[in-house]
């Protein structure tokens, strides 16, 4: 971020004689000489500034700035999530991705902002905003070409826990991983719930299934759910293998990022799971045999995947 401060100094000339006046030129008029000799002159940038400022006319510091390089001209992949974490200090977003997994993406003045079908700013950005971002790799960053906010006029997707289904009224309550206020949907003779490549039924949506749902909106502004995939029910059994990204042993949490699906997991544990031979720590590539709780994976296991060096 460039910051530029700018200083006009006036300076006053005044005399209190007239001998002092008459020997002065007048600041507002030009001799017929000093006009003809400007014409025989070519016109030059650096004096046309210096007179610009002399007068007192502004000068936009922004044009004053280098020009950001222009983007490489990489094919942009469409990422859909919620903003976890806005940094405007670093202009850097964390995304929950739909479905999964967490990504680091980064933005500057080049990057075009969208709040629905209409031009916004990074000052429309918040956590907890649905977002859909063109990405390209700038080197080793991932950079925003584009970021569209979501507005409760489209439609859009969520990830998160089930808290209650009420089946006379056809509407499932959800708590958004990210959004302290719980989303609302109504359930049609339409919507499609499965499990992989199982159907499954509205009733079999009890408390505590983690969800991915895509939805739209009705006349009445709320929102239909079109699609309800069910990524875990309270008691099943989960293996992950991958690599471990953050190690939080006070917390007893493992983030690891999936060497199946590339997506991002919380794993919580007890330490007393690890053998005192195994050395875990970030960077390793591990197994975790899980529990889903209705809130969470629970590791009842923990194994390095290869032996550390």
């Amino acid at each position: 971020m460039y910051k530029l401060f700018l200083v006009l100094t006036g300076v006053a000339v005044c005399s209190g004689t007239a001998s002092a006046r008459a020997q002065m030129p007048s600041p507002n008029v030009v001799s017929p000489t000093a006009v003809s000799s400007a014409n025989d002159r070519p016109a030059s940038s650096e004096a046309s500034d210096s007179s610009a400022n002399d007068a007192g006319i502004p000068v936009d510091p922004a044009s004053l700035l280098p020009d950001l390089p222009t983007l490489p001209p990489a094919k942009a992949s469409l990422i859909g999530g919620t903003i976890e974490k806005l940094d405007r200090v670093q202009d850097e977003i964390t995304v929950q991705v739909f479905g999964g997994g967490k990504m680091r993406i980064a933005f500057d003045p080049r990057t075009r902002i969208y709040l629905g079908t209409n031009a916004g700013s990074t000052s429309d950005l918040h956590s907890g905003e649905r977002v859909y971002v063109d990405t390209i790799l700038d080197g080793s960053t991932v950079f925003a070409k584009a970021i569209r906010v979501k507005t409760t006029s489209l439609g859009g997707e969520s990830r998160g826990i089930v808290t209650v289904y009420r089946s006379d009224r056809g509407e499932l309550l959800l708590q958004d991983v990210l959004s302290p206020r719980p989303l609302q949907v109504r359930l049609t003779p339409e919507t499609k719930i499965v499990q992989g490549s199982h159907a499954l039924s509205a009733g079999e949506l009890i408390p505590g299934t983690m969800v991915a749902i895509k939805f739209g909106p009705q006349p009445d502004g709320r929102d239909i759910a079109r699609e309800i995939s069910v990524l875990a029910i309270p008691g099943e059994n989960f293996t992950f293998t991958g690599r471990v990204t953050e190690l939080d042993l006070r917390l007893g949490l493992i983030t690891i990022t999936s060497s199946t699906d590339n997506k991002t997991y919380e794993i919580y544990f007890n330490s007393s799971l690890l053998p005192p031979d195994q050395n875990l720590r970030e960077s390793a590539d591990i197994t975790a045999v899980t529990r889903y709780d209705g809130s969470r994976y629970v590791a009842r296991s923990v194994s390095l995947s290869s032996p550390n060096h």
